[in-house]
């Protein structure tokens, strides 16, 4: 069983460190995007002034800047609104798969939404987490506190990824859950329908929240370093195969590149972020080319 202190660890901490150091501009600019709002909240800060023009309301004109200038200015202020983030986590047993990396797809989706929560947090937003494999299992609520980053590695290394999972049943419970406008951020390798799972997806995007979808592979599932006769295991059945590798490795490198660019397709039509990953990639630049690629769409 894994414990707390094997994803604060101090190499996984100084990446977590480096990361917030490296990309301070570029996760602002990346929340600011999602916290952008054409309404004027009850929490709004200063931004600067401009000319009035016809249409404006003149309960905005600063007339303190009129008294010296003669002039009507309008104070134009920005939305201060906190987006609420979502870490949605696949408990699934294919997720504690790992052929030759030092960490299943699970623990390196740990460290990955521990980064993404010290980021909120960082800026004062606040982050949940809804674990799951058939059904919803554990879930903390949104919180902005420094602790919650704790609270949820806590959550998270109480648990072993086991059993099977329905990522389309999961995702339409977790849309009518939430209440408001929320950042979701789903975890997960995808081994289900595709159809069924970006069906889900359009639900959660119907419902105005904004969805990004970390698909987490193996470096094996993704570059299929076997050879000759090799029995394989289905991680969720259990069930057993024996294949030619050597021969059935070009046809299943092909599916496998076809099933990314499928739902890269899908998650493009349907306004979710798409973001594959595999273990061998060190999960902090990970983050940061995605923030940089994010950041240039906002």
């Amino acid at each position: 069983m894994p414990a707390v202190e094997q994803y604060l660890k101090p190499e996984v901490a100084r990446q977590i460190a480096r990361l917030d150091l490296r990309a301070q501009f570029i996760v602002k600019s990346f929340l600011h995007g999602l916290h952008a709002s054409p309404f004027h909240g009850f929490s709004v800060e200063f931004s600067e002034h401009r000319r009035y023009t016809p249409g404006d309301d003149p309960k905005d004109i600063d007339w303190i800047v009129y008294a010296k200038t003669d002039r009507y200015y309008i104070k134009k202020f920005e939305a201060e609104t906190n987006i609420t983030g979502y870490l949605v986590m696949d408990l699934s047993r294919s997720m504690g798969y790992t052929y030759r990396q030092q960490m299943t797809k699970f623990e390196y989706a740990i460290c990955l939404a521990a980064a993404l929560c010290y980021l909120m947090i960082h800026q004062q937003d606040p982050c949940g987490l809804i674990v799951f494999d058939t059904q919803i299992r554990h879930s903390l609520a949104p919180k902005s506190k420094r602790t919650q980053l704790g609270s949820v590695l806590s959550l998270l290394a109480r648990l072993r990824p086991r059993g099977e999972t329905d990522i389309p049943k999961c995702l339409t419970q977790i849309a009518a859950m939430l209440k408001h406008q929320s950042l979701v951020m789903l975890f997960s390798d995808l081994l289900g329908e595709p159809e069924q799972i970006v069906r889900s997806l359009h639900q959660l995007r119907h419902r105005k929240h904004d969805v990004i979808l970390f698909h987490i592979l193996d470096e094996a599932e993704v570059n299929f370093p076997f050879a000759g006769l090799t029995e394989f295991e289905d991680p969720e059945t259990g069930q057993r195969v024996q294949v030619d590798a050597t021969g059935f490795k070009q046809d299943y490198l092909g599916a496998v590149e076809e099933f990314r660019q499928e739902l890269r397709r899908e998650c493009f039509q349907a306004g979710v972020d798409y973001v594959p990953l595999d273990t061998s990639m060190p999960f902090d630049r990970a983050l940061i080319e995605y923030l940089i690629s994010r950041r240039h769409r906002l």
